[in-house]
């Protein structure tokens, strides 16, 4: 049997290997999307299980802390340490914002923590160098893909941190890094206003006839004085005790204290089915138009191809070849085409993931998954080109 796929790619393997890288480079970002989306629910999932805790006691009708806001009273957590199969139980903010250093600004998740307290909930379980934090005030654990490095001095609003300690793969949902730093601290920055504003807040508490009583000295000074006090956090997070059900603590939670709870797969669900749900829908609507792009790639290539072999075709089906042997060949050509494709794209997304702003994370199932379709795809494109050739006329081949 002669291998006219073969033939011909030999013929014109120049033009077959470009063709083919290119639809590799192709292949390459769209198992690159995919892996965007994986490092997406990855760092959703890393974020949960770096917080250490089981449950995440939020403000009521909320989805926080982590997909909306969350504002609770700082001393939440004593009534929660009381309760019969809760280990521990700390609070903790979360503000995301832009960490100056220099010159340079860094996109960064700020969580406030309480300092000392190692191995409580919302502490970096880990450090590749330096410390935890020991002092209440100005000091900063970052992970490493912010950047900093130990001794660093970075800016938060107005206070000036020290970098005492680096982690690593402490990210946000939507993998910011995170810098942690003493909870009265992250307090302050979370609800810092700027001197005008307290200066104006200042005046209008004072022209209040409310606080204007002689009888009850010193309300106005005890009055200001609160306003420069933030006595709310984010959320609390709570670890249970081995042997003890989360929804069974949960649920008195939410009746008694009104307040809002959720167990790790509730909040994997908001992280996964909400906070990046619409980034996911993006993506797979870059898949399905990638995927369109190379079936019309490999379609117009192929048929070009056998656009440029009707003769032989017709001295094939002249001398009796069938037409499944003919349509077999030019189905090889497309599946030749799609597997250097394929090899082409899993080296490229495989090279240039680490260097993605955003974590990459390809998983073989994926990449198996890429494959069959790559071959589905060249299946129905090679249809047109096999459509061609079937209508070639024997005549033509002594015609030509």
């Amino acid at each position: 049997m002669i291998s006219l796929a073969g033939r011909d790619i030999l013929h014109a393997w120049g033009k077959f290997v470009f063709t083919g890288v290119g639809l590799g480079l192709l292949i390459g970002v769209t198992l690159t999307m995919a892996g965007v989306y994986r490092g997406m629910v990855d760092d959703a999932r890393a974020l949960l299980d770096n917080s250490g805790a089981d449950l995440w006691v939020v403000q009521q009708n909320t989805l926080g802390p982590y997909a909306e806001s969350s504002s609770i009273q700082d001393d939440v957590y004593r009534s929660l340490l009381g309760m019969p199969g809760v280990a521990r139980a700390a609070n903790v903010t979360y503000l995301t914002m832009q960490v100056r250093q220099g010159e340079r600004d860094v996109r960064a998740m700020v969580v406030g923590v309480v300092p000392g307290g190692l191995g409580e909930p919302g502490q970096p379980p880990y450090l590749v160098a330096g410390r935890h934090l020991t002092r209440g005030h100005y000091e900063a654990v970052a992970d490493l893909a912010s950047g900093f490095r130990l001794g660093d001095r970075v800016q938060i609003r107005r206070n000036q941190y020290t970098v005492v300690g680096l982690t690593r793969r402490m990210v946000s949902s939507g993998g910011d890094p995170m810098i942690f730093i003493p909870l009265k601290d992250a307090q302050e920055a979370q609800f810092l206003k700027d001197n005008d504003a307290i200066v104006r807040q200042r005046r209008r508490t004072a022209e209040n006839p409310a606080f204007d009583r002689p009888g009850v000295p010193g309300l106005l000074d005890a009055v200001i004085a609160t306003q420069s006090v933030n006595p709310y956090v984010n959320a609390v997070l709570v670890q249970l005790q081995p042997g003890f059900d989360a929804e069974e603590i949960a649920e008195p939670i939410r009746r008694w204290q009104r307040l809002q709870v959720y167990t790790r797969g509730q909040m994997e669900a908001i992280l996964v089915g909400k906070l990046i749900a619409t980034s996911a829908k993006q993506i797979g609507m870059f898949l399905v138009i990638l995927a369109i792009v190379s079936a019309a790639i490999v379609a117009f290539i192929i048929y070009t191809l056998t656009l440029g072999k009707i003769r032989e075709i017709a001295v094939l089906k002249l001398i009796g070849t069938r037409n499944r042997t003919i349509a077999g060949m030019i189905l090889q050509q497309a599946l030749g085409l799609g597997l250097i494709g394929f090899v082409v794209g899993k080296i490229s997304a495989t090279i240039w993931a680490p260097f993605f702003p955003k974590y990459v994370l390809l998983v073989p199932g994926d990449a198996a998954r890429g494959l069959l379709a790559v071959v589905v795809i060249c299946i129905l494109a090679s249809l047109l080109a096999i459509r061609a050739a079937l209508k070639v006329d024997p005549a033509e081949a002594i015609g030509g």
